[in-house]
């Protein structure tokens, strides 16, 4: 008997020894598997640097805009810190100035720390469990550029945690109703830095962003004609294209070498056709005597997504670049559209028409399964992957008009994207990575 005890006391120390080496591994996030490991995170107070005092009103600004950052991502939890015993546990921004113990005992998986010294402000997120820092940040003069530093922060966070960067300053272009006209904007995932692109009237459709990012490529409808018109970033100066494109000109998009594509008119039937860097029709792919539009590449350019009348009805196609070989991926349902592959191309996020509305799907090129990522009420409709393959921008009318939501590829609670009044729909994020 005795010997069994000792056995089982081996046997539990053992797993206890085990368990403490699993906490003290790297805490990492894998934002691509089946699930998602809920993280814990706690904001504690600022502390002043070198003697100096905190600046309250700076630093207060800075952790709502961080906490508001963070509340975007599902896989955290911010905890208040009035929870923990024994209230704050830190006395400085080191992992040598922090108690770590209570944090531990309240379940916190991580912490952030900021410092301050006038306009010069240190952040820092540590691991609960071994004190290991996760990220540190320095930034000077950030008096007038909290929310950038906020956003650029998150981003570095949010990359070491998850491997994976481009959220949180990754600007989204979409289609605003202006009055009577559709005006093109831009505007950040957390709603903020909204821009408006064009002002020419009409109906501005369709953005698309190059592979640099400096380039916004969309639809004009004017009373007489359909135009492609290209956005330039550096100049603020939008080219206007029609001759030669005939009388449709529609879904424009950047493909692989920042090649532009876009669904023309040229012989009766709308086709996808490749244009050459003066924008003269090139060759048409997925040639076929259907209506082909709204092409997406996956960010290698190996790959087309589109929409195709092939089958009788609307459905989604894969065209492979090199061999020019195409295949259905939508099988079910008599309406399916708005194709956006994922950067990495594993996954096609398109929109589904279901007896209760249009809703978005989500569809594994590799295993062929498919997920139902929204639910309405009203439509769901225009996936877009952000730069992380993970995050998803698409537009609902499910409190009325038209406007941006945020979900991710696991189909997490959607969340509103301000982009203030009139309708907001046809989102495409900036997926260049290059700020």
């Amino acid at each position: 008997m005795k010997r069994i005890t000792i056995l089982i006391a081996a046997c539990l120390l053992v797993c206890l020894a085990a368990a403490f080496a699993s906490a003290q591994g790297p805490l990492t996030v894998d934002i691509h598997g089946p699930g998602q490991r809920m993280v814990n995170i706690v904001l504690l107070p600022p502390k002043g640097l070198d003697g100096q005092p905190v600046p309250e009103a700076a630093a207060k600004a800075f952790e709502e805009l961080v906490a508001n950052d963070l509340g975007y991502i599902p896989f955290l939890k911010l905890v208040p810190v009035t929870t923990l015993l024994g209230g704050d546990p830190s006395r400085g921004v080191t992992a040598q100035d922090i108690d770590f113990k209570p944090l531990q005992l309240a379940r916190v998986d991580l912490c952030l720390t900021t410092g301050w010294n006038g306009q010069y402000l240190e952040a820092r997120v540590y691991e609960t469990f071994g004190g290991r820092r996760v990220v540190g940040k320095a930034y000077r003069d950030v008096a007038d550029k909290l929310p950038m530093v906020a956003d650029r922060f998150c981003s570095a966070f949010l990359e070491a945690l998850t491997g994976k960067k481009g959220f949180f300053d990754s600007p989204i272009a979409f289609v605003k109703q202006d009055g009577k006209a559709k005006e093109i904007y831009t505007v950040l995932p957390q709603g903020r830095g909204l821009t408006q692109i064009s002002d020419l009237g009409g109906f501005n459709l369709s953005p698309a962003w190059s592979a640099e990012g400096d380039l916004i490529a969309f639809t004009h409808i004017g009373n007489d004609r359909h135009e492609l018109c290209i956005y330039e970033a550096k100049t603020h100066k939008i080219r206007r294209i029609a001759k030669g494109l005939g009388d449709t000109v529609i879904s424009p998009v950047y493909g692989p070498g920042d090649v532009l594509y876009a669904s023309l008119n040229l012989n009766g039937t709308t086709n996808i056709y490749e244009l050459s860097k003066s924008y003269k029709v090139g060759k048409r792919l997925g040639a076929s005597p259907y209506i082909d539009v709204s092409p997406s590449f996956d960010r290698t350019g190996s790959k087309m997504a589109f929409t195709s009348g092939r089958a009788g009805n609307p459905h989604i196609y894969l065209l492979d670049m090199q061999s020019g070989q195409v295949r259905r991926v939508t099988t079910t349902g008599k309406y399916n559209t708005h194709p956006c592959l994922s950067p990495d191309g594993r996954y096609v996020a398109y929109t589904h028409q279901t007896s209760d509305g249009h809703r978005i799907f989500l569809h594994d090129l590799e295993t062929g399964r498919e997920k139902q990522l929204t639910f309405g009420p009203g439509n769901d409709e225009y996936p877009a992957f952000g730069p992380d393959g993970y995050f998803i921008a698409f537009a609902s009318s499910r409190t009325g008009a038209y406007q941006l939501y945020l979900t991710t590829r696991h189909g997490d609670t959607p969340r509103r994207i301000s982009t203030g009044k009139g309708a907001a729909f046809a989102p495409a994020w900036d997926t260049s990575l290059q700020w």
